[in-house]
């Protein structure tokens, strides 16, 4: 690559429609569901309907960070276990957690959302972020609290149609709280290990992406770097 390429890559990052054309804009769709003392093993207990927005910000076709604000609610009841000692405990609690979080993705295959018609990746990511909870159990009022949370992602990206994407993702939380539920390492000791220490929670859905930039002021650099990269 010589430096005339470099120079154009350069002016491309600096104007605003550039920072378009790298740019993914989503809406997110599906489910949030429970993991802590109550539920220690279902991956898919009680979902609850879940929704958020987020934006990507595309460094490289196999690179991106992706910014997030989700919300879902939650539910577990004791009553739901065919167990001596959650029948006898006899917990539940109901909520909704909100989340803001920053991803770094990991594209397997190289993508863009304005590449051709059924391009496609499967992707991981992870990153960090903060958790806003609500939750009220049987005995006690509503508590809203935020914490840290770790999240892991791993998905499916295929466009649709050209600066249209559709997404299939499964999100799970490594939060650094024990009281979703109320419940502080309150667990049958059969079920104990170190990953009930805390409680997670996870989003299950589909997103819908797209692009919007100016056509007249559109930069070919990353198109030239997608199609390198695919060589």
């Amino acid at each position: 690559m010589n430096k005339l390429h470099w120079l154009i890559i350069l002016i491309c990052i600096s104007v605003s429609a550039s920072g378009q054309r790298k740019a993914d804009f989503g809406v997110f769709g599906g489910v949030s569901t429970y993991m802590g003392d109550i539920n220690p093993s279902r991956l898919m207990y009680s979902p609850l309907p879940a929704g958020g927005l987020f934006y990507r910000y595309n460094i490289h076709p196999r690179h991106s960070l992706r910014t997030n604000f989700y919300v879902g609610g939650l539910r577990a009841d004791d009553l739901d276990f065919n167990n001596y000692f959650q029948t006898s405990r006899d917990s539940s609690f109901s909520g909704y957690v909100g989340e803001w979080a920053l991803q770094f993705e990991f594209n397997f295959l190289p993508y863009s959302t304005h590449g051709g018609k059924w391009n496609y990746t499967p992707y991981l990511a992870a990153g960090a972020g903060i958790a806003f909870i609500n939750t009220m159990t049987k005995t006690e009022t509503a508590v809203f609290t935020y914490v840290p949370v770790i999240p892991f992602s791993v998905g499916f990206k295929i466009n649709i149609r050209k600066n249209m994407g559709l997404e299939v993702e499964y999100g799970f939380r490594k939060t650094f709280y024990d009281n979703f539920d109320g419940l502080r390492n309150f667990v049958d000791p059969s079920d104990y290990t170190w990953s009930h220490n805390n409680d997670w929670y996870t989003f299950t859905g589909i997103a819908f992406t797209w692009k919007v930039f100016n056509r007249m002021m559109d930069c070919p650099t990353y198109d030239d770097m997608v199609s390198k990269s695919k060589r």
